[in-house]
């Protein structure tokens, strides 16, 4: 076969390819065999090693290619992604719609598009010219990482659109969200398990995880799937509607879920909500609730958006899942930020397709409230289908209980007696205990602190079970034949590492700080204590006092960071670090500022991920405000698990109002990870 009829066949092979991945994926109507398809796909490939000069990039047989990439580049979103306003309350959904018939007018027809709220991993598709050019993560809602490697390898994801129903537009961005179908996530967990391996929690946890590997060929290991359901961005696409904007969606070949409805009435709503809650065991997917748009475009964009959520759609959430189950056990587990936290362990149960056996009861004060002893019976929960959490307590009468449950006096990783701060009880040996190390490892080497290139969590997290690294400062001693042997490391991979740990140890004084942990410090703080002092010798001299002279800092902030370079351990490991390994100046004359600086926020209702004194630490030290009642002055409501009436009072007043998710999200996009 001659060049020429080479270039022929491979184009055909490609379109056939082509036309079987629409027919498979997007029309759930495959017109041959795998077998076939197997072949043809050999044959290609067998092309395209002959004849290398017709390979090109979106090429079927390209979808996973390339060396793991040293880190993700962050990337800018066509248009933002904005996250949802939700709740599982029928009447905030009423809410939600008078309020927009009210804007509309009485004579204004209101129509929904509804579609099942799917559990995974949000994100963005841009095509130039029907061509997959970028992918990346939803990130902030602004910027993301960019993962276009990762997501060409999901073979329901075109590189190339249709435009033989409906032009492509030269610049096309879509959002849609990455899912693994429920038999293939239990297929996976099974091999993970066989090879010895750790299981994922959930499908969520499993695909965001293999959409943030930097080798796209583990990446390609794992059964993604992809439903896209919005356009973000279309030069110069004349669709009115969101239905118009799915079935647009679908002709260009792009993976449309086939459950969405439309829908002109609550009661009509709350009938496809209750249906999807009964059916969800059997749809084969996650999905946690159901996202309501109104479909009349132009109707959207007189109503606009907030600065996180559409006024326009509204994430109709299921209530969570609950079971009855015993507590076996009561442990204390310490966390990354040497928090000890009691966990229940339970008799496993299986909640929402999820064996649970353990749950966190959250602090001392939590254990006392609901008088959770060992041996009691309890019905647990998983908050957002994914956290398991003990609700209450059940009554047995005539059952001899359990003693009620103590905290421990010593850190059950280290040995160092605990303190007791609030409700919390806390480790203060946070540079030397195990349970901590690696996280903090992990935020000394983050972004915003030393951005240690190739220190990710599962390398940290080696560094301490392997015993190369015992305290903070041994990191900066690492050599490269330390690691040749290490699972994951080679000789290249080795010698990188080391040269980033170098490389950051020559270091400005706020980042050094910011990557400390310091209890209340984040990056706006850390940067106005750099600027204040201008030398760690000189700031952890000083006393709180001192230290209040500082913009923002107040007693309690400077009670915190006096407290931990007062601390023994603490003075160790500065010691150490300070003796040659690291070296700091002076932070740059930028100006400090974050997009939190000034706002005031109102905490509302139990958070779990963090408690609501972490979460106030996290916004005062981002220069917000943190006040107790909700006012017209209020720029922020979080609100997580049973708000109150502070919730009531912020919709009255159509103030802004976050989930925990979205809090999270907005703490995340100003440098902190809660």
């Amino acid at each position: 076969m001659n060049k020429k009829q080479a270039a022929k066949r491979v184009a055909e092979l490609r379109e056939a390819i082509r036309l079987h991945d629409f027919l498979y994926y997007v029309r759930d109507a495959p017109e041959f065999s795998d077998e076939v398809y197997d072949r043809l796909f050999r044959e290609l490939n067998r092309l395209e090693d002959e004849h290398p000069e017709l390979l090109t990039d979106e090429s079927p047989t390209q979808r996973v290619a390339g060396e793991p990439l040293p880190a993700f580049e962050s990337v800018e979103h066509a248009a933002p992604m904005l996250s949802l306003d939700s709740d599982a309350d029928p009447e905030a959904l009423r809410r939600f719609d008078q309020r927009l018939r009210k804007i509309a007018g009485e004579e204004a027809t209101i129509e929904y598009v509804a579609e099942p709220k799917l559990d995974g991993a949000s994100v963005e598709l841009v095509y130039e010219r029907g061509r997959l050019s970028r992918a990346a993560t939803r990130g902030d809602g602004r910027r993301g990482e960019g993962i276009l490697a990762n997501v060409k390898t999901i073979a329901a994801v075109p590189l190339r659109l249709r435009a033989d129903e409906v032009p492509v537009p030269d610049l096309l961005s879509v959002r849609g969200e990455v899912i693994m179908q429920l038999e293939a996530f239990e297929q996976l967990n099974e091999r993970l398990m066989e090879a010895g391996k750790e299981p994922f929690a959930n499908p969520r946890n499993a695909a965001a995880g293999a959409l943030r590997q930097l080798d796209p060929r583990i990446t390609s290991s794992r059964p993604l799937d992809i439903y896209v359901y919005d356009i973000l961005l279309a030069e110069g696409l004349e669709v009115r509607t969101q239905w118009e904007v799915l079935e647009t969606l679908r002709r260009w070949g792009l993976r449309v879920n086939d459950l969405p409805r439309l829908l002109t009435s609550v009661d009509g709503l709350l009938e496809y909500h209750a249906d999807l809650m009964e059916r969800r065991d059997d749809i084969g997917y996650e999905i946690d609730g159901v996202v309501i748009k109104l479909d009349n475009l132009s109707m959207r964009e007189d109503l606009g958006t907030t600065a996180r959520h559409p006024r326009w759609a509204f994430a109709f959430k299921f209530p969570p899942r609950k079971e009855v189950t015993r507590v076996l056990k009561i442990l204390a587990s310490v966390g990354r930020t040497g928090v000890v936290t009691p966990v229940a362990m339970m008799r496993p149960v299986e909640i929402g397709g999820v064996t649970v056996s353990r749950a966190t009861l959250h602090n001392r004060e939590e254990v006392l409230r609901k008088d959770i002893r060992e041996g009691d019976r309890v019905r647990v929960q998983r908050a957002g289908d994914v956290i398991p959490q003990v609700v209450e307590r059940i009554d047995e009468p005539g059952r001899q209980r359990a003693p009620r449950f103590e905290m421990p006096n010593e850190c059950p990783s280290c040995g160092t007696a605990l303190l007791e701060r609030g409700p919390f009880t806390v480790c203060p040996n946070g540079f030397e205990c195990p349970a901590q190390l690696a996280g903090r490892l992990l935020h000394l080497g983050s972004r915003n602190a030393l951005d240690i290139e190739g220190l990710g969590n599962e390398t940290a997290q080696l560094l301490v079970d392997k015993r190369l690294v015992r305290q903070l400062p041994d990191l900066f001693d690492l050599k490269p034949g330390q690691l040749e042997d290490l699972e994951g490391f080679a000789e290249k991979s080795a010698a990188n590492l080391v040269d980033g740990i170098r490389r950051a140890s020559h270091a400005e004084l706020d980042r050094f700080l910011g990557g400390l942990g310091i209890p209340e410090v984040g990056e706006a703080v850390a940067r106005q204590l750099a600027r204040h002092f201008l030398s760690i010798d000189a700031l952890r001299e000083a006393d709180e006092e001192a230290l209040q002279e500082v913009d923002g800092v107040g007693p309690r902030m400077a009670e915190q960071i006096a407290g931990f370079f007062r601390e023994p351990h603490n003075e160790q490991v500065l010691d150490r670090l300070l003796d040659g390994r690291v070296e700091l100046t002076a932070p740059s004359g930028e100006t400090v500022s974050t997009d939190l600086e000034g706002l005031r926020f109102v905490l509302t209702g139990g958070l779990e991920s963090l408690s609501r004194g972490e979460a106030k630490e996290h916004l005062e030290s981002l220069g917000a405000k943190v006040t107790s009642t909700v006012s017209s002055k209020t720029d922020y409501v979080v609100a997580g698990t049973d708000p109150g009436s502070k919730l009531a009072k912020a919709q009255e007043l159509e103030l802004e109002i976050l989930d925990e998710a979205a809090f999270l999200d907005l703490l995340r996009s100003s440098g902190i990870t809660a």
